[in-house]
Order: C-alpha cells, then sequence, then structure tokens
C-alpha cells in the first residue's frame, strides 16, 4: 500500500462549469490527484475564488497556460476551452507525452474541412487531429482505450447517437427519415453571462433555437453515417428548458420493418448495450425523465413503436454536464488508463 501513486491530472478551463463538474468528480476518483489547474480569463485567482463552497476540497491557484508546466505536473489533461483553442494546445501536450481529452469541438470530426465549415477556423494540427477517437464510450470503447488523444462528443450528440445507434448499426430504420427533437437545460450554454440565458428571459419560456444549422448537426450525421455504411442526412433541432441540468432528446425514424412490435426493439437495444454499465434501457411503457439522471453519468432510454405511422419514437435522457460533458470525459479517461469506467463516477441521480 504504500507505494500507492495516483496520477496528476491537469484541467484547462478550470473555471467554467464543464472544468468545475471534473474538479467535483476527480476530486472523488480513487486513483488520480488534481496537480494543476489553468485557464485564460481565470489565470491568477484561486479556484476557490471563484468557487468558494469548494475552498475546503480543492485549494488550487489557476495558472497560465504554459505546456511545459501542464506537462511537467500531468500525466492527463483534459481540455475545457472555448472552440478553437484546444488545437493550438493538444498538439504540444502530446508531443509531451500526456494523454489528452478535449470537451470542445476541436477533435470530434474525422475531416476537419467539415470542423472549419461549421466553426469557422482553419486548422494546422490535421496529423494530430487524424489520431483523435470520438470519445462515446459506448461505441467505441477499444479505441479509446488505445487512445492518446479523445474528442468527446457534444451533449445533444451523446443523448440523440445513444438513441439512434442501434437502429443504424443494424439497419433497422430509413436513416433519412431521422428526426432528432431534443431539449437543454440552460446550464448548456456556459457560464458566460448571454442575454437570452437571464432568469427573466428564459424561465416561464420554451423556444427552439440553431434550427436548420446547429452546430452539433455535422457531429451527429458524422457518426450516423459511419454507423449506416453511407452518408446520412438527420434533421436536428433543440430548445431551451428553463432548467438549469438535463437533455431529453425525443427520436423519430421509419421503420423498415413496420411489423417491428415495441418489445422486439426493447430486446434489440438491451442486447446493444449489455456491456454498457451507463445505459438503462427503461420497461416497456416507462417514459424517462431528466431528473432521473439528474447529477450521474447515466442515459436513461425509452423505445416505442407507432404500428400506424410505422415509425419508431426513441427518448432519450442524460445530464447534459455528466454524461454529456464532464462525466463522460472521466469515463474515457478511465478506459484510457486500463481502469474500470465506472470508477468515480455517480451511479444515481439527484432525484428529487
Amino acid at each position: 500500500m504504500g507505494n500507492f501513486r495516483r496520477v496528476p491530472i491537469g484541467i484547462v478551463g478550470a473555471s467554467g462549469y464543464g472544468g468545475v463538474q471534473l474538479v467535483r468528480l476527480l476530486m472523488d476518483h480513487p486513483e488520480v490527484e488534481l496537480a494543476y489547474l489553468g485557464g485564460e480569463t481565470s489565470a491568477g485567482k484561486s479556484f476557490a475564488d471563484i468557487y468558494p463552497h469548494l475552498a475546503d476540497i480543492c485549494d488550487l491557484e489557476i495558472e497560465t497556460l504554459d505546456p511545459d508546466t501542464i506537462a511537467q505536473r500531468s500525466e492527463v489533461v483534459f481540455l475545457s476551452l472555448p472552440n478553437g483553442l484546444a488545437c493550438h494546445l493538444a498538439p504540444q501536450l502530446i508531443e509531451k507525452g500526456c494523454k489528452v481529452l478535449d470537451l470542445s469541438a476541436d477533435y470530434r470530426f474525422r475531416d476537419l474541412s467539415t470542423y472549419s465549415s461549421w466553426y469557422g477556423k482553419e486548422r494546422q494540427d490535421s496529423e494530430v487531429a487524424a489520431t483523435a477517437v470520438y470519445g462515446l464510450p459506448e461505441l467505441y470503447r477499444d479505441r479509446i482505450a488505445e487512445a492518446q488523444l479523445v474528442g468527446c462528443p457534444g451533449c445533444y450528440p451523446t443523448a440523440s447517437l445513444l438513441a439512434l445507434s442501434p437502429l443504424l448499426k443494424q439497419g433497422l430504420i430509413v436513416p433519412e427519415t431521422a428526426i432528432i427533437d431534443a431539449k437543454s437545460g440552460t446550464s448548456g450554454g456556459g457560464r458566460q453571462g448571454k442575454v437570452n440565458m437571464l432568469f427573466a428571459e428564459a424561465d416561464n419560456s420554451l423556444g427552439a433555437y440553431g434550427v436548420a444549422n446547429h452546430r452539433h448537426t455535422p457531429e451527429i450525421e458524422q457518426i450516423c453515417s459511419e454507423l449506416a455504411g453511407h452518408e446520412v442526412t438527420v434533421q436536428f433541432t433543440p430548445h431551451l428548458i428553463p432548467m438549469v441540468r438535463g437533455i431529453l432528446s425525443t427520436v423519430y425514424a421509419t421503420l423498415r420493418d413496420p411489423g417491428l412490435v415495441r418489445d422486439d426493439l426493447i430486446t434489440i437495444y438491451r442486447a446493444f448495450y449489455r456491456n454498457s454499465p451507463w445505459v438503462k434501457v427503461c420497461n416497456p411503457g416507462t417514459y424517462p425523465q431528466t431528473k432521473w439522471a439528474c447529477g450521474s453519468n447515466l442515459c436513461y432510454i425509452c423505445i416505442e413503436a407507432d404500428p400506424r405511422t410505422g415509425r419508431i419514437i426513441v427518448m432519450s435522457v442524460i445530464d447534459n454536464l455528466i454524461k454529456g460533458q464532464a462525466g463522460q470525459a472521466v469515463q474515457c479517461m478511465n478506459l484510457m488508463m486500463g481502469w474500470d469506467e465506472t470508477l468515480g463516477l455517480p451511479k444515481l441521480g439527484f432525484y428529487p
């Protein structure tokens, strides 16, 4: 026991919602220790200045972003930065031998031209980007285990792809008929002040945004196309719900075999996710609520078939900050380090 060594972890972008979730989860993780916190706008402040309620468990100062310092102190680095920043830092950290998990969109795309067209930034790191693995463990567990660089999925794609994957992988739907209608709590917009996130604006209201052009669309389509074996286009519409945490993604698609009944489909889903401890397929007629997943790394999925329209309806709920962000990144780290993928992650929600 005397030789036990905790793996040193760095978090870059520690002051945002993703960063504070990472701190909370990693402080409870039995195999790691927080060795470095970094930030751009928050550099020079202590973590306790930003989150006073965590002063007793984390007294680290947030430091300026110096790749040498980060690599000297950290074996594994989480990058929780705005889109377009990780691509400058990750190649340097990779070169210095760190394992890197990026929570932004920078390393989610196989084709950087797709990234550039949707995110408006040209890239110079194509060689490094080509080594990145998409960090959805339920689909790419083996690849993640071998990876040095993981691009963690967005929260909407996580909920939506977990709902769609068995259907596409097994050819059960007409892919182009897939419609994703998703709703997210306000924490998905980050911690920066925005007018549409003000309490007076968001409360008692529900509205769509990013209709027909949300940046998560090409990310969802990329994985759908890989699963289906050909190019797939989907319709994705996100909505803002006046709650803090959670995503509900409702997916509609036309079944190739309209004779498939709900129980058949539930059996198929349970078989597909039989080795996925974080996915819970609900019993027939049980429709999941976001509150069930709140505070946990779980995804609850419910399947319904409508013989009248020949469509399948799949409902998927996650906590956007845990399974949709920080928890999924920790799940990927566990796989990269050869640990049990449930290690250090909350198995039950806050309910109620």
